[in-house]
């Protein structure tokens, strides 16, 4: 794989933008060579045409012996003719500044823009960079605080002999040490150490071909290697220069470990119901510790996660680091080899005394992340602490692969099946036809909505990750646990073979001619389908994806609670999904008359004649849409925005539209007719202009792609102009169940079932630029980490005071 493609590929998505424009730089230096390829001279025709080093006599062995061997200072004299690179203060900051010394020769001007573009590159870089560090440096200084509490808060609950109170020294200095790392590092590093720690780790990733500069940089037997040399070539240059050494300042001294609990109170970062009506309410809320093993275990799973959330985010500054330094060795090697000159020795001295290339606060506080976390919360265990440090990244299985294929495969065939026996049989010109598509057509219908909402949702994670959406952290999916297309497709394919089994067991249009009844053991394979289902969703052991099934039921749970949750995007992103299943949930409501009030021996109900069912048939038909609006309404309460309530009013709308056509439906009066028709159409125009404009961040006039967004993932615009008229025409749907059409090849149920189809097919397509413009959000304000609520709350105001 080229380095382009690698570098792309191991980019963070959201810190796309601050990475270095590695192939706008190629294109200038591809302007470079096309004049130079212009102006350089034709080669004769005539003369020798075999090369004539070969006729030179042979010094492979003895090249270092050459006469008038170039001198170090007049190879850096010869270097410093092509380019001089300068610190310069503009702004209040530090940036680079290259003087290109050759632009009087032919050509000059391309390079000098060449030089122009490639420092304001590297001056991104390196703020950016900067700016995280400083971040992190002070994150660092918190997680102390909250570790000192822990640990006090530890020896409140244990009690242990005095010596235990030795263990927390170390955790003391985490931050104070970390504070002062900059200014020894600047003057005590010799820049020849840190050259060769940075070319010791561009060997490993160029070693490694295809595979992920994450993993293979994290492996401990490379890392051994890089740090045995780095610590032969040290040795060199202390001999050669001895740093001037200079002491950090000695930080002011720290608490007792049992006297920081008076100044910590706990955090209520666990929401419930209960606390939310204590909050509206004014009821205040119990701050006070509780000094008990329950409490404790609490705080340390919190700890430990914003441990391992912060141990990532190093991780990927520390990528960020490596890949932006080799991305300038490579493209001024390009440069090198395309004009002929030295330059690169000279730019690449500048890289490593620059910030981006000597700072090692992000590699110290890894190591004391490591230590910290391995003695404080994996028992001292090494393996087990960085096992959890550094997950491994979930490798696609063979077995899922050929599961997939396998349950696919089968599905296909035993839809041809069906279609043969229903042709075969002439099941469709019997006179059980219609006393099936009655009875037996909504249970079953009820898996295929499940199934191709799956599908799509495979569909939807196949193009995230080929358009590197990065939909993991956006749902906020634990690493490592979320699940490939691959994987839901399996789980797909597999409902729908079950499904299709019961169907074709269940197809029996022959009624017993003694008892007028059909078989029991049949009618009941819905029922035990359905049952089947819930009981896998809801099994506690840890097979069948337990931590994605866990994750779906707290979603939700959330939203069938809605306003007694912070709503977070996944919450509301599952509301929407349900949404889009209202026919399904009918079904639901169906299967709990037909099985539970339906004669099911004989094939017939009694729900369209039931006042409860009929009753209940609104009240399932809005519970998406109340949840939605509920989550809309708390959004409102706790973030001020007015668009949350615009939103609420569409969801409202929506309740209307949907509860006029279902009286429609169930009267059929002119009256519920004419506000049937007046809500839906409201409610259709102000969801799709919604969908386009805010959801998906479309039609916008003054952008760079007319009616577009600025930046689209997708290279093709006639995909979004598509994508906005199906939206459209999918949204206006519903006519169906107002102008009623009836066709004489089809029941009525399965024209609604299409119907319902389309409607999961038009939120399949919604998801994927929903997801689009959500990921594009957090690339523009550079949001690449989950935050972590921490246990403790520390009060400073008294440390202000002294």
């Amino acid at each position: 794989m080229k380095f382009g493609k690698e570098f792309s590929s191991q980019m963070v998505p959201e810190w796309e933008n601050a990475y270095v424009h590695y192939d706008y730089l190629k294109t200038l230096l591809k302007d470079i060579q096309r004049f130079k390829q212009r102006t350089r001279p034709p080669a004769s025709p005539g003369g020798l045409k075999r090369n004539l080093t070969l006729y030179r006599a042979f010094s492979g062995l003895t090249q270092w012996q050459r006469h008038n061997p170039v001198s170090p200072s007049s190879a850096s004299d010869i270097e410093s003719q092509t380019i001089l690179v300068n610190s310069v203060s503009k702004n209040g900051g530090h940036s680079y500044e290259t003087t290109f010394r050759m632009s009087a020769d032919e050509g000059g001007e391309y390079e000098l823009v060449y030089f122009r573009r490639l420092d304001d590159e590297f001056n991104k870089v390196d703020k950016f960079y900067k700016s995280k560090v400083q971040e992190l440096l002070k994150e660092a200084a918190t997680l102390n605080t909250q570790m000192d509490a822990l640990i006090a808060f530890r020896i409140k609950v244990e009690n242990p002999p005095a010596s235990f109170f030795d263990l927390t020294v170390e955790m003391t200095r985490l931050a104070s040490d970390i504070a002062a790392s900059t200014a020894e590092l600047s003057i005590s590093t010799p820049a020849g150490a840190r050259a060769s720690r940075r070319q010791a780790h561009m060997v490993v990733i160029e070693e490694t071909g295809e595979s992920s500069h994450r993993q293979s940089d994290e492996s401990s037997d490379d890392k051994d290697k890089i740090k045995e040399k780095n610590k032969m070539k040290k040795k060199v240059h202390e001999e050669q220069k001895k740093p001037v050494e200079v002491k950090a300042p000695r930080p002011r001294p720290r608490p007792a470990p049992l006297e920081i609990l008076e100044k910590v109170k706990i955090n209520n970062t666990k929401e419930t119901p209960r606390s939310t009506i204590k909050t509206v309410l004014g009821v205040p809320h119990q701050t006070e510790i509780k000094f008990n093993r329950e409490n404790l275990r609490k705080v340390e799973d919190q700890l430990k996660q914003a441990f391992v959330e912060f141990y990532q985010k190093l991780r990927l500054l520390k990528s960020y680091c490596f890949l932006n330094t080799l991305a300038f060795s490579k493209i001024m090697k390009k440069y090198d080899k395309i004009t002929l000159r030295n330059a690169s020795n000279s730019y690449m001295k500048m890289v490593d005394n620059s910030y981006l290339g000597s700072s090692e606060e992000v590699f110290k506080l890894m190591e004391r992340v490591e230590a910290t976390f391995i003695k404080h919360f994996s028992n001292s265990n090494r393996s087990k602490g960085m096992n959890i440090l550094r997950p491994k990244a979930k490798g696609e299985r063979h077995g899922t692969t050929f599961s997939t294929g396998f349950f696919a495969g089968c599905t296909a065939a035993l839809i041809i099946a069906l279609i043969f026996i229903i042709r075969t049989h002439d099941i469709l010109h019997k006179q059980g036809q219609k006393q099936y598509m009655d009875n037996m057509f909504p249970l079953y219908s009820l898996f295929a909505y499940i199934v191709l909402h799956m599908l799509m949702y495979a569909a939807n994670i196949y193009y995230w990750r080929r358009f590197r959406v990065n939909y993991s952290f956006i749902f906020g999916f634990k690493q490592g646990t979320e699940l490939g297309y691959r994987q839901v497709l399996l789980v797909g394919f597999g409902i729908s073979v079950l499904a299709l089994l019961t169907v074709i067991g269940n197809l029996d249009m022959e009624i017993d001619p003694l008892s007028k009844d059909y078989d029991g053991l049949t009618e009941y394979l819905p029922l035990i389908l359905v049952l089947v289902l819930l009981v896998a969703l809801l099994f506690p052991f840890n097979i069948f994806y337990r931590s994605s099934r866990f994750f779906f039921l707290v979603c939700l749970f959330h939203c069938i609670a809605a306003p007694l949750y912070k709503v977070t995007l996944p919450d509301f992103f599952l509301a929407d999904q349900f949404t889009s299943q209202v026919q399904a949930l009918r079904n639901l409501e169906f299967y709990i008359c037909y099985y539970g009030w339906g004669d099911v021996r004989h094939r017939t109900n009694y729900c369209s004649k039931s006042t409860v069912f009929n009753t209940f048939n609104f009240i399932v038909a809005v519970i998406p849409y109340m949840c939605r609006f509920l989550q809309c309404l708390r959004r409102l309460f706790e973030e001020k925005d007015p668009m949350h309530g615009y939103n609420g009013i569409k969801y409202f709308l929506t309740i209307v539209a949907v509860c006029m056509r279902t009286a429609l439906n169930l009267d059929g009066g002119k009256g519920w007719e004419v506000l049937a028709w007046t809500f839906s159409v409201l409610a259709a125009i102000f969801g799709t202009y919604w969908d386009l404009v805010f959801d998906w961040g479309l039609l916008n006039r003054h952008s760079k792609n007319r009616w577009l967004r600025d930046k689209l993932l997708v290279s093709k615009k006639s995909v979004y102009f598509i994508a906005m008229l199906l939206n459209v025409l999918l949204r206006f749907a519903w006519i169906q169940t107002v102008v009623k059409f009836d066709f004489d090849f089809m029941h009525r149920n399965t024209l609604i079932a299409i119907v319902a189809c389309l409607e999961i097919i038009r939120r399949g397509i919604w998801n994927f630029f929903r997801l689009e413009n959500e990921h594009l959000n957090n690339v523009g304000k550079y949001r690449a980490f989950k935050s972590v609520p921490l246990p403790f709350n520390y009060d400073e105001d008294e440390d202000r005071d002294l």
